[in-house]
């Protein structure tokens, strides 16, 4: 196994649908453009109320991915 460098971001998606999509929508616009994504960490869930109810999710994550050699 290499020794390999890694480059943290941190990311925020949104959703109207769960937390868990909030985040599939954070990873999957972010390969659109960047490469060898390898891990990901929650780093602060909210959301936003409306009538009485969660109108849509937002979760923060960081994501860890390879620096090509």
């Amino acid at each position: 196994m290499s020794d390999h460098t890694y480059k943290l971001i941190e990311l925020t998606g949104s959703s109207t649908e769960s937390s868990d999509q909030a985040i599939q929508n954070a990873i999957s616009k972010a390969s659109e453009s960047i490469k060898n994504m390898h891990w990901f960490e929650v780093v602060e869930t909210r959301g936003y109320i409306e009538s009485g109810g969660v109108k849509y999710w937002q979760v923060t994550i960081k994501v860890g991915f390879r620096i090509e050699d």
